[in-house]
């Protein structure tokens, strides 16, 4: 956490992180207590690091993490505007500024011309709408990061139609819950 709310016990954000972590990943239920229970049970180390300075947003929530394969994967959000307006603003170390949506599709790939065609057609033929898109990138033909926001869940197997035909690195979708 940083920015003016690290003057503050945010000590409840670690443990909504940590729901949130375990929620659709293991099959009892998980809840705010044995939330930490469930990290130390499975040998993650889990701090919280808070920081009052911010230097691009009054405050900003970030989440970082390796997975099972030894990938190192961040998400950093905040509330922008006076509408305290929910955006992404980094994914992975790509800058984005994507507004939440319920259904977020999330794409690493070399880039190069035609890419946006290519995956647009293909969830286009499946029926699925692009309601808002984003694309990163830290060098000119390097890697890039696309962020979908997408109306609906995409089907079975047009994820892997789209990973192949553009020879995505990385490609999730991600259903946020209510």
């Amino acid at each position: 956490m940083r920015g003016e709310l690290a003057g503050y016990d945010v000590s409840v954000l670690k443990l909504a992180a940590l729901k949130g972590v375990f929620t659709n990943v293991v099959s009892e239920n998980v809840s705010y207590v044995n939330a930490p229970l469930l990290a130390e049970q499975r040998g993650l180390e889990v701090r919280l690091i808070t920081d009052a300075v911010s230097e691009e947003y009054r405050n900003v929530l970030s989440i970082r993490g390796a997975l099972s394969d030894g990938t190192q994967v961040s998400v950093s959000g905040t509330l922008t505007g006076t509408k305290q307006i929910e955006k992404l603003v980094e994914i992975d170390g790509y800058d984005v500024e994507v507004p939440f949506s319920r259904h977020l599709i999330v794409m690493k790939y070399e880039d190069r011309p035609g890419i946006v065609a290519v995956y647009g057609k293909e969830f286009g033929d499946a029926e699925v709408n692009i309601a808002g898109m984003q694309i990163a990138r830290q060098e000119a033909g390097g890697r890039a990061l696309s962020v979908l926001s997408v109306d609906s869940p995409v089907p079975d197997g047009v994820l892997e139609n789209v990973r192949q035909a553009i020879q995505a690195t990385s490609l999730r979708e991600i259903d946020i819950a209510d």
